[in-house]
């Protein structure tokens, strides 16, 4: 589906309604897709009261002001599986609160088979986005 940047954040509040603990979503798409403001429309649906950032330095960001608590991944600067082991992921996969990961093509092996996706790329119309979750 086609999107602007309102009905992308509509969109991730609407994934947000539907999560659990132990819920895993990974975005995939390019720079400036739109993964982050995506993430950060499911840490509002999932009632965060903080603003919700890229963790692009940190690799991880932890709110815990909502319905559960939300565990945000930015994986582009992970070197491999490796440094997903050392940073205890499997911790936040399988924990009690929702995980989100941006740039998940570079973890793909570890995600588990629950694991929502949601693929994002450019529309070719200003800031529309192409929404796709396969």
């Amino acid at each position: 589906m086609v999107v602007d940047e309102n009905q992308l954040i509509e969109y991730g509040r609407t994934i947000a309604d539907g999560l659990t603990p132990g819920s895993v979503v990974a975005l995939y798409g390019d720079l400036g897709s739109g993964k982050t403001t995506l993430a950060a429309a499911i840490g509002d649906g999932l009632g965060v009261k903080e603003r919700v950032t890229s963790p692009t330095f940190t690799i991880i960001n932890e709110y815990y002001s909502g319905r559960l608590p939300y565990y945000h991944f930015d994986v582009y600067r992970i070197g491999g599986p490796a440094e997903m082991y050392e940073l205890g992921y499997d911790e936040y996969f399988d924990g009690d609160g929702v995980t989100v990961v941006e740039w998940a093509d570079l973890i793909e092996g570890l995600l588990p088979a629950r694991t929502v996706r949601v693929r994002l790329a450019y529309a070719g119309e200003g800031e529309k986005r192409v929404v796709e979750r396969p």
